[in-house]
């Protein structure tokens, strides 16, 4: 695995998850010189544990706890590989001779920590990555993985760490837009009492997001959290101006009844405040777009979805918005039964 990570440009600092717990000294019986001194494997394996662990005698109370009180042959601070080699093993009949005779002791640099969770044995292989993006890396990571790493039955690969965390505040950000669209598009049929209207409100503040994704897609900013917190800003922005635009041009089409001087004039009438709220937004948000000053570059993705959608907010409400609002409204009947709607209503 490791092998396969150092070959993706950007990932650094490579662990494997294989941690040694350190030397150890493995005891090897002949159970052939056992059984003719008639030694019995629990009776060996009960001395050696006498001379290296100790075995409870008993226990004593401190205060409130129980300590064990452990019999053994040697001291922990004075112990060596040589002094088990040569620590007595009797026999019973009360001869002895050094474990070496009986065993083979071998030294070795230490064998590997299983880790487990949910039940189930696993290997961490932590790495961090160094100027680049987690998207790229991380889709790279997969198809050197899925080419040159083979896995046995029952085995698979899980991507955690970060990654796992930014996908979980994806889909809960994605939760969050699809529930404010919903909640704007209730709001709009109370609003208004027109199911065409409410969609065609909902439709022109969806397209706004394409400018959110050009403005990351140009500046090279991946999406992330902050990044979605603007998409969800502009949505709402596109729709609130949408409301403003339709009320106008509603309250116009009852006095005049002629649907094309009623766009114009609703337009004319907020086109001022449509521009003055994006330039004042998108001047306001340029410092941190630029990454100027401390800690901007962390609010940069938000600031850079959220010019990219005045920028195209502008040209959706004032020309694409008009133009659908005007097909939607091209029955004279249809649209003289919805003054006569309204009225009632108000």
């Amino acid at each position: 695995m490791q092998e396969n990570l150092n070959k993706v440009k950007g990932v650094a600092d490579i662990i494997n998850g294989i941690i040694y717990d350190g030397p150890s000294v493995t005891v090897l019986p002949d159970q052939s010189k056992l059984a003719q001194y008639k030694i019995t494997p629990s009776d060996f394996q009960t001395q050696l544990q006498v001379y290296n662990e100790g075995i409870p005698v008993g226990q004593i109370q401190e205060g409130e706890q129980m300590l064990n009180i452990r019999l053994r042959y040697t001291s922990f601070k004075n112990n060596s590989v040589d002094l088990i080699k040569n620590q007595p093993v009797f026999s019973p009949d009360g001869s002895y001779k050094p474990l070496k005779y009986y065993a083979n002791v071998q030294l070795s640099a230490g064998d590997p920590e299983l880790t487990r969770e949910d039940l189930k044995s696993n290997i961490e292989v932590t790495a961090r990555l160094e100027n680049r993006d987690m998207g790229s890396a991380i889709n790279e990571i997969k198809e050197v993985i899925a080419k040159n790493v083979l896995l046995p039955p029952g085995y698979y690969i899980e991507y955690g760490g970060t990654f796992q965390q930014q996908q979980s505040s994806f889909r809960e950000l994605l939760l969050i837009l699809m529930t404010a669209i919903i909640l704007v598009f209730t709001v709009l049929l109370f609003l208004f009492r027109d199911l065409r209207l409410a969609l065609l409100i909902i439709f022109i503040s969806v397209l706004g997001i394409g400018g959110c994704i050009w403005a990351l897609f140009i500046t090279g900013i991946q999406l992330n959290v902050g990044s979605y917190t603007g998409i969800i800003m502009i949505v709402g922005v596109i729709a609130e101006n949408a409301i403003f635009t339709v009320n106008q041009f509603l309250t116009t089409l009852k006095t005049t009844s002629d649907v094309d001087k009623s766009i114009n004039y609703a337009i004319s009438l907020r086109i001022r405040p449509k521009l003055m709220t994006a330039i004042g937004a998108i001047l306001a948000l340029t410092p941190l777009a630029l990454g100027i000053g401390v800690g901007a570059q962390m609010q940069q993705p938000l600031a850079i979805a959220v010019i990219g959608g005045f920028i195209i907010a502008m040209p959706l409400l004032l020309m694409v918005f008009p133009s659908l609002l005007r097909l939607l409204y091209r029955n004279p009947a249809k649209e003289t039964k919805f003054v006569y709607i309204n009225e009632k209503f108000i």
